[in-house]
């Protein structure tokens, strides 16, 4: 089985009782766009052999990170969610942070479910993304990777997006009837934005989804809808470590990477992720 930076961990650091709980998720089912996502936590954690163990003055892998089984993804997609959840659930319970690869969008789904369950009470996503993923039943299907926040904030989860700009009038509706905290890319990029302040009243407990079509396609072409105008690298982690200031992150993912051949984009989200976990350690 493929280990998260298995080139660095010494032997007690990807042992069970590590801090952070790599959870692969190889589902593609509902891409509407480009394929490839199943083959994306693969990509992830082969690139993250690549890592250093310093990243934005932290060292993530000291608190431990211990790579799980591949997440069983055949089958109905209502039972898929219902196993990444139990997986999210049982890390929650331990006092561990679950990072889920994907995979397509429509996981994030099972993965809040799973962690809000072990808490005991709703959390607030903080989604960087180049799409709303806020349509109904997605072409008949409910638990699409553009249904995903449909379903999260018809839940009652609180969504904060930052760098949509792809999106259906129906979409644009419903972030405003739900009280979606956004800020689109056009607005973040023009002006140079890395640094949102989320509402006193926005969850403390926070669940971070980083699509990965969320960055301009000249730092990220290897996604199924690569849209043009997007975040940079930079500023979307900024954007991310911002929001969880005052906050703590109780878990994460990085999805939608579809590799193209080129490593380079491979190496780009697995030091998202590995980023991602430096930003937990100073929540």
């Amino acid at each position: 089985m493929s280990i998260f930076l298995d080139s660095e961990l010494t032997e007690a650091e990807r042992g069970e009782t590590a801090r952070f709980r790599v959870i692969p998720a190889p589902l593609e089912r509902t891409v509407s766009y480009g394929s490839g996502t199943e083959n994306g936590p693969y990509a992830i954690i082969e690139a993250s052999n690549e890592l250093e163990r310093i990243c934005a003055g932290e060292e993530p892998c000291a608190d431990g990170i211990f790579t799980e089984a591949p997440l069983d993804c055949s089958g109905p997609l209502p039972e898929v969610m219902e196993r990444l959840a139990a997986r999210t659930e049982a890390a929650v319970k331990t006092g561990k942070i679950p990072v889920m690869l994907g995979g397509e969008h429509s996981l994030t789904y099972g993965a809040v479910t799973g962690v809000a369950r072990a808490l005991g009470q709703k959390v607030g996503i903080v989604q960087i993304d180049a799409h709303a993923d806020l349509r109904v039943a997605y072409q008949g299907e409910k638990h699409s990777h553009a249904s995903v926040m449909n379903l999260l904030t018809e839940e009652g989860h609180s969504l904060a997006q930052f760098g949509i700009r792809a999106l259906s009038a129906d979409e644009d509706a419903s972030r405003r009837a739900r009280d979606v905290v956004f800020r689109d890319a056009e607005e973040l990029v023009t002006g140079n934005i890395h640094a949102v302040d989320l509402p006193d009243d926005f969850p403390e407990l926070v669940y971070v989804s980083f699509d990965v079509d969320g960055l301009d396609p000249a730092q990220m072409p290897a996604t199924g809808t690569p849209v043009p105008g997007g975040l940079g690298y930079y500023q979307a982690l900024h954007l991310v470590e911002h929001a969880l200031k005052g906050r703590r992150c109780v878990g994460f993912d990085v999805v939608e990477l579809a590799p193209d051949g080129n490593a380079a984009w491979d190496f780009t989200a697995a030091q998202i992720t590995y980023r991602l976990m430096a930003a937990c350690m100073k929540g």
